[in-house]
């Protein structure tokens, strides 16, 4: 049954062909009655029509209307063969050009009052002639209205379908946007972590070497320090890679929760074990606030002091200021070094290998802050980021 349906939907001309050939057999028959060679040529167009309507709709449907109008000229009364009128006009009502619809529907309304009016019996009343008009003018209208219902049903489920396509393709646009946004942030994250624990490695390990023999505490100070530091970074990256990792939620509670406010002291710390001398103030009253500024907050002042024991010089030093406001969080960093310049912070030192601003301004733009980095007057560098906290929260 499913090949037979397969076989109708591949070859509708076929098909077609197999219903004008069962027309042609009520129809010959009236045919061999008339005994006419206009009624044997009328039969056989109309039963074209039927044959060729779906491949070409608008033009069968001009040879039946001029098969009508030869039946009239000719005086070939209605047979069984104008049944292919009613196909004609369903199907171009259905699947044919707009201007063809319209024809069908006119020339459908038209046709029973012209053929009642050419083959009027001269005994009846002027009350069955009306009434046998409207009567034969019900199927033409129904064909019409049929074939209609059908084109509308039909363009409905076409704009179904390429909406349904559209939200697909718009879905998969927005998974890879995700997928691109959560690959900036683990790539922001990485960084974050890697250039400042590694930096503090490089600089105690070079510490470490300059006072190995000369003083052997120092040198297992900085040791312990470089260890401390790695296990660190290493805890960091393994949440970080954690995240994307799927099907394992057991394992959430083994990755360390993400850097906030409160853990800049520890930050500051380590960062002076490193060597750097910094000044950490806080102004305001300390609240908890959103994940997302804690974590913002966090990286902006661990990038800005990595970037300060980078490139700001061996005396070097820096302030640090966090200030609770009513809506906002400020931050300002500052150094006295060297006075590196805007464009080294830019592309992350000249190895090129880190972010700098750029990761900064990422950041603090997806909880909509603010940021003015740049030289300071009198030497050194200067960052001020404004975090809001209701936007963000």
């Amino acid at each position: 049954m499913q090949r037979l349906y397969d076989f109708l939907r591949r070859h509708p001309t076929g098909v077609d062909t197999f219903w004008a050939v069962i027309l042609l057999g009520p129809a010959g028959l009236w045919v061999v009655q008339e005994q006419r060679l206009t009624a044997l040529v009328v039969v056989v167009l109309l039963c074209t029509v039927v044959a060729l309507r779906r491949k070409a709709p608008g033009p069968m449907l001009l040879l039946a209307a001029g098969t009508g109008v030869l039946q009239l000229i000719t005086d070939t009364p209605p047979n069984p063969g104008n049944f292919a009128m009613l196909v004609i006009i369903y199907t171009n009502a259905a699947s044919g050009p707009v201007w063809s619809s319209r024809f069908a529907l006119v020339g459908g309304l038209a046709a029973s009052p012209i053929a009642n009016t050419r083959w009027s019996d001269d005994y009846a009343s002027g009350f069955d002639t009306i009434a046998a008009t409207v009567l034969m003018t019900v199927p033409f209208a129904l064909a019409w209205v049929l074939g209609d219902s059908i084109r509308t049903r039909r363009a409905y489920y076409a704009q179904l379908e390429e909406r349904a396509a559209r939200l697909e393709k718009e879905r998969e646009a927005q998974s890879k946007m995700a997928v691109a946004a959560e690959r900036a942030r683990i790539a922001r994250e990485l960084h974050d972590v890697v250039a400042h624990n590694v930096s503090v490695m490089v600089v105690q390990a070079d510490g470490a070497a300059y006072v190995l023999d000369a003083a052997p505490e120092q040198a297992k100070q900085a040791l312990e320090t470089i260890s401390g530091t790695g296990r660190q970074a290493l805890a960091e990256m393994r949440r970080l890679l954690g995240v994307l990792r799927t099907g394992e939620p057991g394992e959430a509670g083994d990755y360390v929760p993400q850097p906030d406010v409160g853990q800049l002291d520890d930050l500051i710390e380590q960062v002076r074990g490193a060597g750097l001398p910094v000044h950490f103030t806080v102004e305001g009253s300390p609240r908890p606030l959103p994940s997302g500024v804690e974590l913002t907050a966090y990286r902006i002042v661990q990038e800005a002091l990595t970037n300060t024991r980078k490139h700001g010089g061996p005396d070097a030093g820096a302030t640090v200021r966090l200030t609770y406001g009513d809506s906002e969080l400020d931050l300002l960093v500052e150094d006295d070094g060297r006075g590196a310049r805007h464009e080294l912070y830019e592309d992350g030192g000249a190895d090129g290998l880190g972010q700098g601003l750029i990761g900064m301004r990422e950041r603090i733009g997806m909880v909509g802050g603010r940021l003015d980095a740049g030289p300071r007057p009198g030497g050194g560098f200067r960052i001020s980021a404004v975090l809001p906290l209701k936007q963000a929260g």
